[in-house]
């Protein structure tokens, strides 16, 4: 009976010791891999990267084996906390000068997977039809975040309204304007805003997607608009470093670059939206 009571407690003393990290040498299992038909839930704006998005999800989607789910944002602050926060396995709404510029100021790590199309930055008016009617002291509401408030004074001064210092590119920022003119004011807000703020201000440069959602057509409604062209603004699919190498983000990718997504955007968007690379 002793030696009996013996095994026991030596049984529920090693027992003790395991679940309580006694041994060493052990260690937690490695998350498991998602299954290849898990949903892949990717943070979109609605235009154009739902729409494209949900093109792929309807029509290509099934055929190769993915399992998508779209979740929708009307910001582009959203996107990215809720993939950084592991809400989101990825999202598509965002170009390469814009994720650096977030990933800093936010200080967290998001992976660049491929770029997809490019928007045009346009400038918009509902009080004149060319830009050389811009008047003396006129109101401009520009997008107020660092990235695209540089792209947009850029668009300005390569169409001759402003001039820029040296070398500032797209990193200008209303203290490198040079010359101006006609004394414009600028107006940062806000990138959804933008739209909206055409009944307020002389002129507006809008982001591509913004602009689509206001009712506006880039090809025909904007006094001047980006060249595709060499553009670095291509929006892609976006992931956290740790789901670069996932099966289903790489597969998304190839079919977001493959042929009938170009094809859709071209016919879809007629110029407003341009396939990336075109």
């Amino acid at each position: 009976m002793r030696k009996l009571f013996g095994v026991v407690a030596g049984l529920i003393l090693a027992g003790s010791l395991a679940a309580c990290g006694g041994s060493s040498t052990d260690t937690a299992e490695p998350a498991a891999a998602p299954k290849a038909d898990a949903p892949l839930k990717v943070g979109v704006n609605p235009v154009p990267h739902g729409e494209v998005l949900k093109y792929v999800k309807d029509n290509l989607a099934a055929k190769a084996g993915l399992n998508l789910e779209i979740v929708e944002f009307t910001d582009y602050v959203q996107p990215n906390t809720q993939l950084d926060e592991g809400n989101l396995d990825a999202n598509y709404f965002q170009h390469i000068p814009y994720l650096e510029e977030f990933s800093k100021g936010k200080d967290i790590k998001l992976s660049w997977v491929a770029p997809v199309h490019i928007e045009p930055l346009g400038l918009y008016s509902k009080k004149i039809k060319n830009v050389a009617e811009l008047a003396q002291g006129a109101s401009v509401a520009l997008p107020n975040d660092t990235s695209n408030l540089g792209r947009s004074l850029k668009l300005l001064a390569d169409n001759g309204v402003i001039t820029l210092k040296e070398g500032v590119g797209v990193k200008a920022t209303e203290r490198d304007v040079a010359d101006n003119p006609k004394g414009l004011q600028f107006k940062p807000l806000e990138a959804a805003q933008l739209p909206r703020s055409l009944e307020d201000v002389d002129a507006a440069i809008i982001n591509g997607n913004y602009a689509l959602e206001g009712g506006l057509q880039p090809a025909t409604d904007s006094l001047i608009l980006e060249k595709g062209e060499g553009n670095p603004y291509a929006n892609g699919l976006v992931t956290v470093p740790a789901k670069v190498d996932d099966p289903r983000v790489k597969k998304l990718a190839e079919i977001l670059q493959g042929p009938e997504v170009k094809k859709f955007i071209e016919d879809k968007y007629k110029g407003a939206v341009l396939p990336a690379g075109q």
